[in-house]
């Protein structure tokens, strides 16, 4: 809900070739209200979706002034959009974002939708970006651990080859926390993770939350961002913003940990990337059950705040050559899988 990452890379869909720059460009908060109102099923979704397309249209072009590329030199737009409601067990998942204006705004050819074929056909349609994550992998390094926290959390795990990835959410990120802090406060998030920071763990309502029969479910499994909402509100109801922040970060954080321990399988790294990296409770927290394998995606030399849309540019080339972009191990669907609509420029 902050703004739109926008990235450049270089691809032959086997390998990342070349890392580009990387941008955000934020929401104003207008905009971010009429999302936030979509979610909650209030508003135009036509209207919304246009000015969403022509938003990304807008980090296109500031992304490639910025840094002096030709849009001549751009071939492919991978498009993710907004996911507005997810639950892949009635076969459903809606990103919004029109694939065609965005060709016609751009000029470029565009690849969106990569998650609805996936559902349709039995997967839960994320997570998509442990194929991704492998093509930055060196061999040495695996097998690893690819721990990304955005709004959900999710892991995937990776060895040399593609048919044994496995991906799935391990349950919150910072979703909960940012809801949590911005109705106690008005600010978007939790800084450094520092309101936690100064809060105490109400350790029986976290047991409480980690009882919920998600986190026994089988993998692969994926979350919509709200999917723990109602239960987390009544849970901290009456709690001081500090306790709240503090239980709902240690609600990340065992999360994480209980479903790496729970795989049960090698790794050599746990590799963070994402936003919740930034918060340093969290990877307190995190470091505490892993302390010898938890690094940050920079000290693999990666840009850890544009993997997310590095992968969907991945996603996008994989999808023009008709390569699979999920797995059975990663989204549950039966067979290795391809997705994404194609939208010419013209």
């Amino acid at each position: 809900m902050d703004g739109i990452d926008a990235a450049l890379i270089k691809t032959d869909g086997y390998q990342v070739l070349e890392e580009g720059p990387f941008i955000t460009l934020p929401y104003k908060t207008a905009f971010r209200k009429l999302l936030e109102n979509l979610i909650a099923g209030k508003g135009d979704l036509n209207k919304v979706e246009n000015q969403l397309t022509l938003e990304h249209a807008k980090a296109v072009s500031a992304l490639i002034e910025k840094f002096n590329v030709a849009i001549s030199e751009v071939d492919l737009i991978g498009f993710h959009g907004h996911t507005i409601s997810h639950n892949p067990d009635e076969q459903h998942t809606l990103q919004i974002g029109n694939g065609r204006l965005l060709a016609a705004a751009t000029g470029v050819d565009v690849v969106n939708d990569l998650r609805s074929s996936d559902v349709k056909a039995g997967g839960q349609g994320a997570p998509l970006a442990p194929i991704y994550h492998k093509a930055l992998m060196k061999s040495q390094d695996l097998p690893a651990i690819i721990l990304n926290i955005g709004g959900v959390a999710n892991i995937t795990w990776v060895d040399t080859l593609d048919e044994n990835l496995i991906g799935f959410d391990t349950g919150p990120g910072n979703a909960l926390i940012d809801d949590w802090i911005k109705k106690k406060t008005g600010r978007h998030y939790d800084n450094n993770g520092f309101l936690a920071s100064q809060g105490q763990v109400h350790e029986g309502i976290l047991t409480e939350l980690l009882a919920h029969p998600y986190f026994s479910a089988s993998i692969p499994k994926s979350l919509d961002r709200n999917f723990f909402k109602n239960l987390t509100e009544t849970a901290i109801a009456n709690l001081s913003v500090e306790d709240g922040a503090a239980t709902l970060s240690a609600f990340t954080i065992k999360s994480i940990a209980n479903a790496i321990n729970k795989l049960s399988k090698p790794f050599k790294k746990c590799i963070v990337a994402g936003g919740g990296r930034h918060n340093a409770s969290l990877m307190s927290g995190l470091k505490e059950s892993f302390p010898d394998q938890l690094i940050l995606s920079n000290d693999m030399g990666w840009s850890g705040d544009a993997i997310e849309a590095q992968a969907f540019a991945f996603l996008a080339v994989r999808s023009r050559l008709n390569l699979p972009i999920s797995f059975p191990g990663t989204t549950g669907v039966s067979k290795p899988q391809t997705g994404g609509v194609f939208h010419p420029k013209c």
